[in-house]
């Protein structure tokens, strides 16, 4: 094994590389030039030091030096610029973006057969729909030209029910599990004109929690059976609220969504009723006949001419009051229920349902107004389909202006009943005679 070493010697006769080894040694002063020693560093100068104060007569007779610019002997502390993480931009139908390739073709070969799998499947049901689809078109054109018994048009009905029923299945199955149409309903780019997009938002709905935080809130707030006997959700209602100041200066949002069950500030299912010590309905707004489909996309106007809106105004002194928005369809026109016949048949813009011609509920008939009796009346079942939401308010300081400005009555307060006093008598007694 081999080692060497550089010494440092003072002299440059003495100063030699010794090699250790099984040959000879050998001087550095034979191979190596001479070694030259560093000249002695420069004595320090004396400085003359600066008297603290100058004479009175000096600063009066001579003239102020100009001011000299020192450079800065040092740059200063350097940081280092963070990387900034790249940010997602945002993805909606107001600013839609295109789904591309996670990776590309040849990276993972079990990716592109998959992918590939996936296409064929759909251009397979593509065509089994557009089979499906002629068949639709046939049962439909021998319906309409008519002359057959009853009981045979009756068949070909319930066939053609059933045929349309494939129809909507094959649609939806042949574009639900491409990656470019999940990635469009998962970003907010739905298309409800598609069945394929309107199957995936509902399945979303049922299957990630909404629907059953709404149903277990509704359940547990005792809505059914308090205020209906059954309701199986169809629709996703949402009910927005203004935000706070400071919300809003966080989210940058004028409102938000409200979960179903939470406490609105300050905006009544339930207002109290004295004679039977319980609480009683009360209407809020109501308006029959709108107009809504899964495509529409644009507002309704024309909703406050029916019923108009009282905003919620729970009482002081009471306990939260429960609000509840329903959202029920109306009876099918012209058979007992909807079926995807009437859908077909139907034309754009004309409404499925029956137009139901509701009187404006008056002012008194606002309180204890009955909601199970109303739907007996009119046709309407909660249990057939339609949307709910529901959430809780209590009093604060802005139900007295709802009470002056929209009621026009005086605002009553309630709280719990005085205690008996055994010694009230003896209070007015004079107690020493």
């Amino acid at each position: 094994m081999l080692a060497l070493r550089r010494l440092r010697v003072p002299g440059p006769t003495t100063a030699s590389l010794l090699r250790r080894g099984n040959t000879s040694l050998q001087g550095a002063s034979e191979s190596s030039p001479e070694l030259t020693v560093p000249p002695p560093a420069p004595a320090p100068t004396p400085v003359q030091a600066k008297p603290a104060t100058k004479p009175a007569a000096a600063k009066a007779t001579s003239a102020p030096a100009p001011a000299e610019t020192e450079e800065p002997t040092t740059q200063g502390r350097r940081r280092r610029k963070r990387p900034v993480p790249p940010q997602r931009p945002d993805i909606s139908s107001a600013a839609p973006r295109k789904w591309n390739h996670p990776l590309a073709e040849g990276v993972l070969p079990a990716y592109d057969l998959a992918l590939k799998l996936l296409r064929t499947d759909s251009i397979r049901l593509a065509e089994e729909a557009d089979g499906v689809r002629r068949e639709v078109e046939a049962l439909e054109a021998e319906l309409s030209a008519g002359g057959a018994e009853v009981e045979v048009a009756r068949e070909k009905e319930a066939l053609l029910e059933k045929k349309r029923e494939k129809l909507k299945i094959l649609e939806v199955q042949s574009q639900v599990n491409l990656p470019e149409v999940r990635w469009k309903v998962a970003n907010a780019m739905a298309d409800m004109r598609n069945p394929a997009h309107r199957h995936l938002v509902e399945q979303r709905w049922r299957k990630d929690g909404d629907l059953d935080l709404l149903m277990e809130r509704i359940h547990q707030m005792k809505v059914v059976p308090d205020v209906l006997p059954d309701l199986r959700p169809t629709i996703d209602v949402h009910v927005a609220a203004r935000t706070t100041k400071h919300e809003q200066n966080i989210a940058n949002k004028r409102h938000t969504t409200v979960e179903p069950g939470t406490f609105l500030l300050p905006e009544q299912a339930h207002v109290p009723d004295e004679s039977n010590a319980s609480f009683r309905t009360f209407l809020h707004w109501m308006k029959p006949n709108v107009p809504l489909s899964a495509a529409h996309q644009s507002r309704i106007t024309g909703l406050n001419n029916h019923t108009p809106y009282i905003p919620p105004h729970p009482q002081r002194g009471t306990p939260y009051h429960r609000y509840v928005l329903l959202l029920l369809q109306q009876p099918a026109l012209g058979a007992d229920t909807y079926t995807h016949n009437i859908e077909a048949r139907a034309a754009p813009g004309v409404p499925t349902s029956v137009t139901l011609d509701i009187p404006p509920v008056e002012a008194e008939a606002r309180r204890d107004f009955d909601v199970r009796a109303f739907m007996r009346r009119w046709g309407l079942d909660g249990a057939q389909g339609g949307g709910a939401h529901m959430w809780r308010e209590v009093w604060n300081e802005k139900v007295s202006s709802i009470y002056r400005n929209v009621l026009k009555e005086p605002e009553p307060r309630y709280g719990r009943a005085p205690k008996a006093d055994p010694y009230a008598e003896l209070k007015h007694r004079k107690r020493y005679v």
